[in-house]
């Protein structure tokens, strides 16, 4: 009769070398994570408006979308403007159109003016109307929006870019990225 052989144990390198690497791989995830997090955070940051922005753009005139009259953004002085910097070539621009003409639709009545400014080719701009008709007003600004875009504070130049501005031509509120309908709702009780 043959003795049993005590059992060896695991090697413990073998035992704890899987939970080692599972910390690790949970550790770079977090951190690919968080870099990750940071970065958007950078990209979609806002910096201070420019000295003088502000007065740069109730100066400006824009041209009109399709042949139409120049805009004079110091005739939209005085009411709350809603002001969206926008492209054609620009997915979440494009998704967002809709909900920025049915906020003008609902809150022209209480005097808000919402202004789409196309940052884009008139050519572009004509044929996206063909195909998604709106009824807020629209503008040609072409890379001189970018600037100006910039100089209210949108860095990096991303779009789209929207600027809330109060009766007074204050800004009270600016977001880079998509808006929401939450955002409008919150917005809208801000002017």
């Amino acid at each position: 009769m043959t003795e049993p052989q005590p059992s060896t144990p695991p090697s413990s390198s073998a035992a704890t070398a899987a939970p080692r690497r599972r910390w690790l791989f949970l550790g770079a995830g977090a951190a690919a994570a968080l870099a990750g997090a940071g970065l958007a955070t950078w990209r979609l940051s806002l910096q201070p408006a420019q000295p003088g922005a502000q007065e740069a753009l109730w100066s400006a005139s824009f041209e009109g979308v399709n042949g139409g009259q120049p805009v004079q953004m110091a005739e939209l002085r005085g009411k709350p403007l809603l002001l969206n910097f926008w492209a054609t070539w620009c997915p979440p621009c494009v998704k967002e159109l809709p909900l920025l003409d049915a906020f003008h639709a609902q809150q022209q009545s209480r005097g808000w003016q919402v202004l789409g400014l196309a940052i884009d080719q008139p050519a572009n701009v004509e044929k996206f109307l063909q195909r998604v008709p709106l009824r807020m007003p629209l503008a040609l600004a072409g890379l001189g929006g970018a600037d100006l875009s910039r100089a209210l504070g949108n860095e990096r130049g991303g779009l789209p870019f929207t600027v809330l501005f109060a009766a007074d031509g204050s800004i009270l509120k600016r977001k880079m990225g998509e808006l929401s309908e939450s955002d409008l709702a919150g917005w809208a009780r801000l002017a």
